[in-house]
């Protein structure tokens, strides 16, 4: 019987995994019409670094490769999904080898691993070259597959935030994409389309985004980084600038790309019910924590991994009492 629903489960896992990497598509479709062909070609490099990073580990264990096992494909790309037009080929490179070796092998592969392997790639690569996952090309400007310097560098959404302006970008522009940041993560529309289509084939929960959309949305409506906003504004304007916040915080900076591929990964979310909107709610918490003070742009990342060491945790106190008692019992 164990067997089994090891096997069910497994399967789900891959079909899951082909859904992601079928869901790429449309990211990349985006993103090599807004900055050129360099984003397919820095997908392919992350691809082949997990498939080698994958045989080494194998080589390394003395076994063959298991050829049915395939999420380390989807958490390479979902990593450089998040990073600019501009990265450097080999910041991909060892940011892949980190998510398979470090991420995912050295806690025992799929399905043991704590802490998300795409969250902890980006992680890293931001920690070790913030001046180059940080700074954004212009899109249509011109970058060459392998020279890049002839690209127009910017600022994100996050840094005029986090400095108290406000960001001059159209809604219409935040909808489509069409401004600078991360080469996968901007295009609501698109992520919005992709979180219906995996919802549908069960390859997400809406529990976790939900309440983690929720709280960012609160915390960003009640406390703005646009100006000095205080109830004793007039009305209107300070309606305006609740609206401008809670628009900025919530389609800029990954924070759909986020809730979309990353609060929901299977192997680091709480399973039941209540354990999982905890969850969503102390993600959305821990990211608004790091957007507002911390000194990274995509800081939902860093959340994602300090929420991830507290899903056990949420599973275990907040199980139904049944379960708990028979726990305990045992």
């Amino acid at each position: 019987m164990n067997e089994g629903k090891l096997y069910l489960k497994t399967l789900s896992a891959q079909e899951a995994n082909r859904d992601i990497l079928f869901m790429m598509l449309p990211l990349l479709v985006m993103a090599c019409y807004l900055y050129g062909p360099r984003p397919a070609v820095l997908c392919a490099v992350a691809a082949v670094t997990a498939t080698v990073c994958d045989y080494l580990v194998a080589w390394l264990r003395g076994t063959q490769r298991d050829r049915t096992e395939n999420s380390s494909m989807p958490a390479a790309l979902l990593m450089t999904m998040l990073m600019p037009a501009t990265i450097d080929y080999y910041i991909i490179v060892a940011a892949t080898a980190i998510i398979v070796l470090v991420g995912k092998a050295a806690f025992g592969g799929w399905g043991a691993y704590p802490f998300n392997p795409a969250a902890l790639g980006y992680c890293a690569a931001a920690a070790g070259w913030p001046e180059k996952v940080f700074r954004y090309p212009v899109p249509y400007t011109t970058i060459g597959v392998w020279d890049t310097s002839a690209a127009v560098m910017t600022d994100s959404a996050g840094h005029s935030l986090r400095a108290g302006g406000m960001p001059n970008v159209r809604m219409l522009s935040l909808i489509l994409g069409n401004y600078a940041g991360s080469m996968g993560a901007t295009s609501a529309i698109v992520l919005v389309a992709v979180a219906m289509y995996l919802w549908m084939r069960r390859d997400i929960q809406l529990t976790i985004p939900a309440g983690f959309l929720l709280t960012c949305f609160f915390i960003a409506l009640v406390f703005p980084r646009i100006g000095d906003v205080s109830f004793s504004m007039p009305l209107a304007e300070q309606a305006y600038l609740r609206y401008q916040s809670v628009k900025y915080e919530l389609l800029t900076g990954g924070v759909l790309f986020a809730a979309v591929f990353l609060v929901n990964e299977p192997c680091t979310r709480p399973k039941n019910g209540r354990a999982q909107l905890a969850y969503g709610v102390l993600m959305g918490l821990m990211t608004m924590m790091f957007r507002y003070y911390g000194s990274y742009d995509v800081g939902v990342c860093f959340a994602v991994l300090c929420v991830n060491a507290l899903s056990g945790y949420l599973d275990r106190a907040l199980a139904p009492r049944t379960r708990r008692l028979n726990r305990e019992e045992a």
